[in-house]
């Protein structure tokens, strides 16, 4: 039997990178997926190439009416959610003293905010529905850690992992079980943009950051979008049930807690 078998689940931010290679993982396992994203065109065109169990829900997690409709839309087409995966998330770097306020509060509404309330509002259909369910945040190794240059994008993965861990003694009494992912460095297209970041502040030549970060994790590569999918799936089914407010570091040996 597949592992996510009449499921419904909601992945934020996943018409590209890790969210679609979740969507697609779920799928396989007998799940129906909304492919929620900001990028709605973009999100129906990724739905329309995973299949029939897959559906594109417009979603601005900045904003809590788009929220609330996007749970009220998957509600609607599949009768009901059982799956949240909060993968929206923004990078950006620079050093302590160009940080701008802007990046600050853009990075905060998106990575923190964004997952808080996105949470809190599968939560209320999940208690509504009274048949419990799984609350999946991704943070980051980034978010176990401070770095030089990317002091906000670390300090919205460390509150990621604090909210997954209050949000998950809070509502397992309802058998929601709130629980996240950590990755390490992960290859595919953002990582074009944080490579050029690093270039400018560390005065490298592009492509040598990347190329620096994957020759150091202990594995011996960067990880893949498909690498995560195994720990998605187990913390999205019922071999989970007795996981709670756990942050698993899925980052081939970077870290270890």
């Amino acid at each position: 039997m597949k592992r996510l078998e009449g499921k419904s689940a909601l992945i934020t931010g996943s018409a590209r990178g890790i969210g679609r290679a979740f969507a697609e993982a779920y799928v396989r396992e007998g799940a129906t997926v909304a492919i929620a994203d900001v990028n709605i065109e973009r999100a129906k065109q990724t739905a329309a190439e995973i299949g029939a169990a897959a559906y594109a829900v417009e979603l601005d997690v900045t904003r809590q009416e788009s929220i609330d409709a996007a749970i009220a839309a998957t509600v609607e087409r599949a009768g009901g959610l059982d799956i949240l995966v909060n993968n929206a998330a923004l990078f950006d770097l620079a050093p302590i003293v160009e940080i701008t306020r802007e990046s600050y509060e853009r990075l905060f509404s998106i990575n923190v905010a964004g997952t808080l309330f996105t949470l809190q509002a599968a939560a209320k259909q999940m208690i509504t529905q009274g048949r419990g369910g799984k609350i999946i945040n991704m943070a980051s190794q980034a978010g176990r850690r401070g770095e030089a240059l990317v002091a906000v994008y670390c300090a919205t993965k460390a509150a990621v992992i604090s909210l997954t861990q209050s949000a998950g003694l809070d509502l397992i009494k309802h058998r929601i079980n709130v629980n996240a992912i950590a990755p390490g460095v992960v290859e595919g297209e953002h990582w074009e943009g944080v490579d050029a970041l690093f270039a400018k502040y560390e005065n490298r030549p592009l492509g040598e950051k990347k190329r620096l970060v994957g020759e150091a994790v202990p594995y011996g590569r960067m990880g893949t979008a498909e690498d995560l999918t195994g720990m998605a799936i187990f913390l999205a089914s019922s071999e989970s049930d007795y996981v709670v407010a756990q942050t698993y570091n899925v980052d081939g040996g970077n870290w270890m807690s």
